[in-house]
C-alpha cells in the first residue's frame, strides 16, 4: 500500500471543514475525520466528504467493553470510511470483537487499526499518569503485537516507534504517524514528533498532519509541501 498525507481536519463545523476543501481545486487529499468535527457535524458530515471523493480515515478511537465496541463498529462500517481505529489498550478481545463489528455480510470492510499510545504522552506522563513503567518503545511494540493478534491491519504509533513495528510485524503491517511536524515549526503539545521527510526514511506508511496544514498561511502549498517530503520519489 502506497504512502500518502492524511489531512486531520480538527474543524469544529460542516462550514469550515468544506471550505477547508474547496481549497484543493483538482486534488482530493486523503483526510482524517476525528471527534471534534464528528460530535459537531454527525455522520452526516463523512458522508458529504465521501460523497467529493476523499479517502477518509474516521479517528474516534473507540475503548468500551467488546460488545459495545462490536455493535459499535457495526454502526460504523455503513458510512463506508476507507479506516477506522480504536485503542490497543482495550485488549485483544476487544480488538477481535471490533473487527467482526466493522465486517459487513459481504466480507468487506474498511481498516481497522490500533492507537498505541498518542504522540502527546511521552516516558514521564506514562508512567506518571498511566502507572505504566516499560520503556515507551516497548509498550508501543507490545501493543502493536497485540493488534496483530487481533486480526488488525496496523496501528497508529509516532513516526519513531514505525521501524520496529514493521520489524515485529511485518512490512505489510501499516504504521500510521501523526505527531509530524515541519523542521521549521512548531510542536504545540506533540512530543514524540518528526519531519514528513524523516517519518518516510523511518518507514512511516501514511502520516497524519493537522495544524502544520490547516493553520497555514497557504494550507495547499503546506499540503504539497509534505507530499514532496513525504511521497514523492
Amino acid at each position: 500500500m502506497g504512502k500518502d498525507v492524511i489531512i486531520a481536519c480538527d474543524f469544529d463545523s460542516k462550514e469550515k471543514t468544506l471550505a477547508f476543501l474547496d481549497l484543493f481545486t483538482g486534488r482530493k487529499p486523503y483526510v482524517k475525520i476525528g471527534m471534534e468535527l464528528f460530535y459537531a457535524a454527525g455522520p452526516d458530515i463523512v458522508r458529504g466528504i465521501k460523497a467529493r471523493g476523499h479517502q477518509i480515515f474516521l479517528d474516534l478511537k473507540l475503548h468500551d467493553i467488546p460488545n459495545t465496541v462490536k455493535k459499535a463498529m457495526a454502526v460504523l462500517s455503513s458510512l463506508d470510511v476507507d479506516m477506522c481505529n480504536l485503542h490497543a489498550a482495550g485488549t485483544v478481545p476487544m480488538m477481535r470483537a471490533a473487527l467482526e463489528g466493522l465486517t459487513r455480510p459481504d466480507g468487506t470492510r474498511p481498516l481497522l487499526i490500533a492507537v498505541t499510545q498518542l504522540t502527546s504522552t511521552d516516558q514521564q506522563t506514562m508512567e506518571r499518569d498511566l502507572l505504566i513503567n516499560e520503556p515507551i518503545e516497548n509498550v508501543v511494540a507490545h501493543y502493536a503485537r497485540n493488534a496483530k493478534e487481533a486480526g488488525l491491519d496496523g496501528v497508529v504509533c509516532s513516526p519513531r516507534e514505525a521501524a520496529r513495528v514493521h520489524e515485529l510485524c511485518g512490512a505489510d503491517f501499516l504504521t500510521v504517524t501523526p505527531g509530524v511536524r515541519f523542521a521549521d515549526g512548531d510542536v504545540g503539545d506533540q512530543k514524540r514528533v518528526m519531519t514528513p521527510a524523516e517519518a518516510k526514511k523511518i518507514g512511516s506508511d501514511y502520516i497524519v498532519v493537522g495544524r502544520p496544514i490547516t493553520a497555514a498561511p497557504d494550507p495547499v502549498e503546506a499540503y504539497e509541501r509534505c507530499v514532496r517530503d513525504f511521497v514523492s520519489e
